[in-house]
């Protein structure tokens, strides 16, 4: 099962949005700055900020894609602020829909 995943920096303010197949693993390469030249790389505080787990891979990455392509700092806020927005995303990418 996959995970998506978001993580917050206080240092640039600023969040990163994943998917991966371990998070445990994940997560130690971003803190460990396994891949200096990412994204990850301009910080080293990283901090999980909201987590959604038991997903298809294929149901994950698209739900990171959408995260991605909403930029914007207030949708990642309010998918911590409201559930149910998270729940309408899992159901939205459910690897059984036609989406």
């Amino acid at each position: 099962m996959a995970t998506v995943y978001i993580l917050y920096s206080t240092s640039i303010d600023g969040y990163y949005t994943g998917s991966c197949l371990d998070l445990t693993v994940r997560l130690e390469e971003h803190l460990n700055n396994t891949y200096a030249n990412a994204h990850t790389g301009r910080a080293s505080d990283w901090q999980l900020y909201l987590r959604i787990d038991a997903l298809e891979y294929g149901q994950a990455r698209k739900i990171e894609s959408h995260i991605k392509s909403m930029k914007s700092r207030n949708y990642i806020e309010n998918l911590k602020k409201y559930p149910e927005l998270v729940i309408g995303l899992v159901t939205r990418y459910d690897a059984g829909s036609s989406r």
